[in-house]
Order: structure tokens, then C-alpha cells, then sequence
């Protein structure tokens, strides 16, 4: 992409706005990406983070729209593609995030976020062994990619293949442990793994990693309250399952995990009325965590 040369204005805010970003405050990142589109001579510079921000702040229609801006100025922009592939699929449009993945890597056969993200899909629709060879493809030519080692183990936990999973779990570890202190995800990926084989006090350490470095997810704080049940600390394990239910309130498993501890504990008013809401909240349709 070539760009023209930006005003004075434009760098400091951009600047801004990627430090926003940076600290997880989308919405105001948002914002702050959109003052840079006004004040950049070339847009193009602004419109793929503000993209990002939209989609990382839930605005997903806008995303779209944004990226649609964008692609009229470069239809061969496979960053774009990709991006636009994510907003796709989390809006439902399944088929169409598919065929734009696809349509980045035959202008990019090598681009590596979007056969991450094509993986995943197929991951995310069961079609387990392709999705196995896209993040092993992906792996053999870039190794570093924590997160494709990270899903790969994924794959080989579905496929009951443990000793795989095991070495590609401590591979996505070992790449994040210094370099990449915001990534919190394997360590939740591999606690799930490990409470499924009743290893509760590696899946509790695991948890409590990941709930430190992204306090904000729901996930993180309830995988931490289970591994508590199962280590019959059932006290502690309130206040992390209470947690995740703040950070997320359709959330039903922790209010599940809340009912049964609350039972032990004696506490019934509080057992039925967390039974009530993960009644009520099973009704809605599932999110995928």
C-alpha cells in the first residue's frame, strides 16, 4: 500500500488511537480512528484499525461498512479481506466470510491471518482434520504463530489424540509466556483441556494465569471458580464464579457451577435463585466462548 504524506495533525492522532486500542478501550478507539480518517490526507492509513476497533467494540455492522470503504480503495488489500472474513462470520454470513478468506489467499496464497482465520472456521464447524492441516501447513512455515499452535491443540484434543495436543499447548505456552504477556487465551484453552482429564490443580494454575492477564474475560474467571469446585475449595470458588457472571450476564454455565455450590454450602434461597437464571438464560441461544 502506498500512501500519501500525512499532516502534522494526522500522526499524533493515529498514534492516539492505537494506544487506546492497545489498552482495550475500543469504543474510544473507535472514536479516536475516526478523527484520524478526518484528519489523514489518505484515509487508508485509519480506516483498517478503526475496522478492528469496530469489530473488538462489537460494532459490527459498522466494521463491515467500514471495510467496504476501504476495499473500493484496495479490493486486493488481504489484510482487509481478512478482517472483513472475521466481521462475516461473527455476523451469521458464514458462506460469504468463507469465500472472501478464500478470495484473500488467492491474492495472497502465504497470508498467514487469513489461513489462521479459515482454519478456525473450519474448526468452528467441525470439519476437524481440515482445519488440522491448515494450522499444521501454517505452523511449518511460520513456527513463532503461538496462536495457530494454540488452536492446533485444539484440533488434536477433538481428535482424542492427547500427547499432540499436550506438545503444542506447552509450544503456544513456552512462545507466550515473556513475549506475549496479553495473550491469555492458551492458558484457558489448555485449563479446559486439563479439567476434561480431572488435572484440576495444573487447570486451577492455568486459569488463574489466564484471569490475570485479561481480567476482563468472563471465561477466564469461570474456568478459574470450576477448577476451585473441583478442588473442593468451594468458598473461594464463589467469588471467581460470581465474577464471571459480572463480567457476563448471560453467561449459564457459572451460574450452573454457582447452584451446585451454593447447595453444598448450605445456601439454598441462593441455590434455587441461580438454578432459576441458568433456566431462564439456556433459553437463549448459545454463544460461542
Amino acid at each position: 500500500m502506498v500512501l500519501l504524506a500525512q499532516s502534522g495533525e494526522c500522526l499524533p492522532v493515529l498514534e492516539r488511537a492505537k494506544q487506546t486500542y492497545e489498552a482495550r478501550r475500543y469504543a474510544m478507539a473507535v472514536a479516536e480512528f475516526r478523527l484520524a480518517v478526518d484528519k489523514c490526507h489518505d484515509p487508508r492509513v485509519a480506516l483498517l484499525p478503526l475496522a478492528q476497533a469496530q469489530l473488538m467494540a462489537q460494532q459490527l455492522e459498522e466494521s463491515h461498512d467500514t471495510l467496504a470503504k476501504l476495499l473500493v480503495l484496495e479490493p486486493r488489500s488481504p489484510d482487509a479481506l481478512k478482517l472483513q472474513g472475521d466481521v462475516l462470520y461473527l455476523l451469521g454470513r458464514e458462506a460469504e466470510a468463507k469465500a472472501v478468506l478464500e478470495r484473500a489467499l488467492r491474492v495472497d496464497p502465504l497470508h498467514e491471518g487469513s489461513q489462521y482465520a479459515l482454519a478456525r472456521i473450519y474448526y468452528q464447524q467441525n470439519r476437524i482434520e481440515e482445519s488440522r492441516v491448515l494450522f499444521l501447513q501454517l505452523i511449518e512455515r511460520v513456527p513463532g504463530n503461538y496462536r495457530a499452535h494454540d488452536n492446533l491443540a485444539l484440533c488434536y484434543a477433538a481428535l482424542q489424540q492427547d500427547s499432540d495436543a499436550i506438545r503444542h499447548f506447552l509450544k503456544a505456552l513456552d512462545l507466550v509466556h515473556q513475549a506475549h504477556l496479553e495473550y491469555d487465551v492458551v492458558y484457558a484453552n489448555f485449563a479446559n483441556f486439563l479439567l476434561e482429564r480431572s488435572e484440576f490443580e495444573k487447570a486451577f494454575q492455568l486459569a488463574a494465569e489466564a484471569a490475570k492477564r485479561n481480567p476482563r474475560s468472563a471465561r477466564n474467571y469461570f474456568l478459574t471458580g470450576k477448577s476451585l469446585v473441583k478442588l473442593d475449595r468451594l468458598e473461594l470458588s464463589v467469588r471467581w464464579l460470581r465474577e464471571a457472571t459480572v463480567l457476563d450476564p448471560t453467561y449459564t454455565e457459572p451460574r450452573y457451577w454457582l447452584a451446585q455450590v451454593y447447595r453444598k454450602l448450605g445456601k439454598h434461597d441462593e441455590a434455587k435463585r441461580e438454578l432459576e437464571l441458568f433456566r431462564e438464560l439456556s433459553k437463549a441461544p448459545k454463544l460461542t466462548r
